[in-house]
């Protein structure tokens, strides 16, 4: 009892937290996506591959309780929170960040949604113009498209195998995307 008043397991929980989210972004920032497969490396490309690990990560958790809904919820708003720092951080004033956040916020969860259908419903194709779509709308056809989600998928699978215990315990692995 007396440790909980004191901070000591909100201060595990913090360790956990961070941990979490410092194995997602530096997942997200793997130079093969922006060198190689040509994700625009600016801080709607960065937020895109944010965004999709993000999303891995929810995806593996959803459905699950008790500790597992908690983590998953502390890093959904750790990913805001980042993600409202970095507009700041950007030049974006106090009057201005609230409607970029809210636009934000419903890119997000659009994309997630879109994303756990093709996945859901195993189809690559739907994936691959789901990533295609938001990642680079601009591009026309963007042929490292399909390496992008097959990273997804191979990420889904290998995040389908990390048990729970570990993952609400600061453990999480992505795969290394491949540059070819």
């Amino acid at each position: 009892m007396f440790q909980r008043i004191f901070g000591r397991e909100r201060h595990a929980n913090r360790a956990i937290t961070e941990a979490l989210y410092a194995q997602i972004v530096a997942a997200a920032r793997q130079t093969v996506f922006y060198s190689h497969w040509n994700v625009p490396d600016t801080p709607l490309g960065r937020f895109e591959m944010l965004s999709l690990h993000m999303f891995l990560f929810q995806h593996r958790l959803r459905g699950q309780g008790g500790v597992a809904q908690e983590v998953a919820q502390v890093l959904i708003d750790e990913f805001f929170l980042d993600v409202d720092h970095s507009l700041r951080e950007l030049g974006i004033g106090d009057v201005g960040v609230p409607k970029r956040m809210k636009k934000l916020a419903k890119m997000f969860y659009g994309r997630t949604a879109a994303y756990d259908d093709a996945l859901e419903r195993n189809d690559r194709d739907g994936l691959t113009a789901a990533l295609a779509r938001n990642v680079r709308p601009d591009a026309g056809a963007w042929l490292e498209a399909p390496l992008l989600a097959d990273y997804v998928i191979d990420a889904g699978n290998q995040l389908a195998t990390q048990p729970s215990d570990s993952i609400v315990s600061g453990t999480l692995v992505f795969p290394v995307a491949k540059g070819d």
